[in-house]
């Protein structure tokens, strides 16, 4: 049984927000690295560090969060999973979609690894549609 490390990351950064938790723990691989990185460049998270106990390493996130208690929670991250093991979602540089307008980002894997929409529109690059985050 193969593991979607994708999958894992979008799901437990989506757990903890729901869970309203402030900090949260994920492994660190390459795969990991980057697309920790995107979020943290787009403003998705407040603050990113790796850290290394015994022969383990692994990312600790700092998520945003809303102090106003006058209205019900909702969640400031919303995440999707487009592309899984089953189903491989491919794109052209030309129809990569816009998320609500522009306002949310994808997440591709392109030849030249793994970046947004935008950057990939700019190098004129198509690849695998892994997420969406708005």
């Amino acid at each position: 049984m193969s593991r979607d490390t994708i999958s894992e990351i979008i799901t437990s950064i989506r757990n903890a927000d729901m869970d309203k938790k402030r900090v949260l723990r994920i492994g660190s691989t390459n795969i990991a690295q980057n697309i920790v990185q995107i979020l943290f460049r787009e403003g998705f998270i407040e603050n990113v560090r790796k850290h290394h106990e015994k022969d383990k390493s692994f990312f600790v996130l700092t998520l945003h969060h809303r102090r106003n208690r006058k209205r019900p929670y909702r969640n400031l991250l919303n995440l999707k999973r487009i592309s899984r093991p089953g189903l491989r979602i491919y794109s052209n540089s030309q129809r990569i979609p816009r998320i609500l307008g522009g306002m949310g980002i994808v997440i591709l894997s392109t030849a030249q690894g793994i970046m947004t929409d935008r950057e990939a529109r700019l190098e004129g690059l198509g690849g695998e549609i892994l997420c969406y985050i708005w």
